[in-house]
């Protein structure tokens, strides 16, 4: 009788060097049927069959032929690690709001009009829908006064990201953010800070985070009220968008998590940054779910009505 093929997962990685072959390892030696490598692709025609049960997607939004080749493999039925349309439509700004609406606790946050425009962009009338000069101190007023944060709505990795104390520092900040969408949002004078790790949209591992010193801390000692309700916010946003790798941070000001960044969909998990303890969880618990999920008839395209028209 044949042996039966093993059902395979695909990881498409950046600069890291730790976690990967970490991860690949212990899914291997588990031998359940299931094998993870690295993806290795040169070039994708249409409605290419994909040899993969699962794909962990850590650096599609820095390489953009991978978006598109993940996006196929959607179509042919494969579970996405995360979501390659979601994670191309989601903004901080549209994330805020939404999560708000949804009872989660966040701060303040506008959208700004662009400094800087594509190459040829004609100011006079493209541009006719947008007033000008802008209200900065009704802007800064909306978010709290100073100080406030600046940030790349589309942004991760801490890039783009400036605490301003004033008008002038403000618009020196904005002067620099070039093509990127800059959002203002509420300054939140922390008295603790948390990260957590939400993995398959419900497993959340809550973490004590320094975010001035990078710092991760081997245990949370959160009360357990605040820590219920951290999970419990990890749980709603992460469902909402659909994410099954995902760190959301929270400031936590008089007892309150305010969500502060929540859509990091290729997060952190280098040993030299968590420690042994935060990153051997992550080894093994992305490799339950991931096995799992091979295991499943999970698949990325059954969140869209697209899917229903597919013969």
């Amino acid at each position: 009788m044949p042996t039966q093929a093993p059902l395979r997962i695909g990881l498409l990685v950046g600069m890291e060097w730790s976690w990967p072959p970490a991860f690949i390892d212990e899914v291997n030696r588990r031998d359940q049927g299931v094998i993870a490598e690295f993806v290795k692709i040169g070039g994708t025609m249409m409605n290419e069959p994909n040899p993969y049960r699962v794909i962990v997607d850590r650096i599609s939004h820095e390489v953009p032929y991978f978006r598109s080749y993940l996006k196929n493999a959607a179509l042919q039925g494969v579970k996405v690690i995360n979501d390659p349309f979601m994670w191309t439509a989601d903004d901080k700004f549209f994330g805020a709001s939404l999560i708000t609406k949804m009872g989660v606790a966040s701060p303040r946050t506008v959208a700004l009009p662009n400094k800087e425009y594509v190459p040829g962009i004609d100011h006079h009338k493209s541009l006719r829908n947008l007033k000008f000069p802008l209200d900065w101190d009704g802007l800064a007023d909306m978010v709290g006064g100073f100080p406030c944060v600046l940030k790349d709505a589309h942004g991760g990795g801490w890039k783009q990201v400036h605490v301003v104390h004033s008008l002038d520092e403000l618009w020196a900040r904005y002067n620099d953010s070039g093509l990127l969408t800059m959002i203002l949002q509420e300054f939140i004078r922390w008295d603790e800070y948390a990260r957590c790790m939400c993995l398959g949209q419900n497993e959340i591992y809550v973490m004590r985070y320094d975010p001035n010193a990078r710092h991760y801390f081997e245990d949370h000692q959160f009360a357990p009220g605040l820590y219920e309700r951290i999970v419990a916010d990890c749980v709603k946003i992460n469902s909402a968008f659909g994410y099954d790798m995902n760190t959301a941070e929270f400031a936590i000001k008089d007892g309150v998590p305010y969500a502060i960044d929540f859509m990091n969909p290729a997060p952190d998990m280098d040993v030299n940054s968590l420690g042994r303890k935060h990153f051997d969880w992550m080894v093994t618990h992305m490799a339950d779910m991931t096995i799992r999920m091979a295991k499943s008839k999970a698949a990325t395209m059954s969140r869209y009505e697209w899917r229903k028209s597919i013969k």
